[in-house]
């Protein structure tokens, strides 16, 4: 064990889009196996969060799924899994991962499809082609906001999640 984090989360990976219950797995272990799996929105407000429990003392796999209590309120949240300090009950070893809420991208969500931006492409003809409404381009840049900074500058070959 030595050199391994005692909590490792293997999905989400960072900015997946998330559906609801946001299915959290990974290796981990805490004091006396147990630890605790949260999700918050982006402006932090605690949505949901759920006991992981193992054995203690050793390594083990975890698959929890955490139900949120409706549509967030924001698009981009955070997934945090951490234990309790047997010490002082503050939080230790907690492994943070951004998220991207599917539901509050497109109700009810579905998946998405990968598109490849063409020359001369805008988010607007893509929501266009794709949802039939030009002005529903936020959905587009909001799912790809780990690679967009600005909804005008897209650039050909990128590949873009196109949610559903």
């Amino acid at each position: 064990m030595a050199g391994l984090p005692p909590i490792s989360v293997r999905q989400p990976r960072p900015y997946d889009i998330v559906d609801d219950p946001v299915g959290v797995c990974g290796i981990g272990s805490g004091f006396e196996g147990q630890f605790q799996a949260r999700v918050r929105d982006d402006n932090g407000a605690e949505l949901a969060s759920i006991p992981v429990n193992g054995s203690g003392g050793v390594l083990f796999n975890f698959h929890v799924e955490i139900p949120l209590p409706g549509v967030p309120s924001t698009t981009q949240g955070t997934l945090e899994v951490f234990e309790f300090s047997a010490k002082d009950g503050s939080e230790i070893n907690k492994r943070v991962v951004p998220i991207v809420f599917g539901r509050a991208l497109i109700d009810p969500y579905a998946g998405f499809q990968q598109y490849t931006v063409e020359p001369g492409d805008t988010l607007s003809a893509i929501a266009q082609q794709f949802y039939g409404d030009a002005t529903l381009y936020p959905r587009i840049f909001e799912a790809n906001r780990n690679q967009l900074n600005n909804p005008n500058l897209i650039f050909p070959g990128q590949v873009l999640r196109i949610p559903f």
